[in-house]
């Protein structure tokens, strides 16, 4: 497993397996405790996995949590999906940079969102399904999001939107978040 940093967000990584092939299929690693320590992050830090199954079109984001924030790493465990990640740390040198990528079942890459960064993504197949792993238990009072559309992030999903929640589809502006959050 090799780990690249993501130059658009300080502290974020792409985690590659390297995948065993044969006529069966596949198999590799997707998690490594020392991979992730070789780039200065806690593997045992990370408390709760979930799993999300999406649609073609459908479009989950874009969310952070407020207060500590919430880490996690995040894999398209089948299917495609195009994930984004946008820094809201103030601190951060990479303060609103933007990166997208495409994680799929065929590269089993794992993307590392450190704590204070928007994430979301598109299924870009039926269907498509994403694993997380946080740092944190979820609270959903901490729970922040925002509008997918924002002009000023101008994000290129590929696809028509085909689904998504109601909180995502209400959601403010960056702007109006950054100064409800205080940064």
């Amino acid at each position: 497993m090799k780990a690249t940093e993501v130059p658009a967000i300080a502290g974020a990584y792409l985690f590659e397996p390297t995948p065993h092939a044969d006529e069966r299929g596949f198999f590799c690693r997707t998690f490594d405790a020392d991979v992730l320590r070789s780039v200065g992050l806690d593997p045992g830090a990370f408390v709760q996995d979930s799993l999300s199954r999406s649609a073609r079109g459908v479009l989950r984001g874009l969310h952070l949590r407020s207060g500590a924030g919430e880490a996690k790493l995040v894999r398209c465990s089948y299917g495609r999906v195009f994930d984004v990640v946008v820094d809201l740390r103030t601190h951060s040198p990479t303060f609103r940079g933007r990166a997208f990528f495409e994680l799929s079942d065929k590269t089993q890459v794992t993307l590392y969102v450190p704590a204070g960064c928007a994430h979301g993504f598109q299924a870009l197949t039926e269907p498509a399904d994403v694993s997380y792993r946080i740092d944190r238990p979820h609270d959903p009072a901490e729970d922040v999001t925002i509008a997918f559309d924002d002009p000023e992030l101008a994000v290129p999903w590929p696809l028509p939107v085909t689904s998504m929640s109601q909180r995502d589809r209400r959601a403010p502006r960056l702007a109006d978040v950054l100064r409800r959050e205080g940064s």
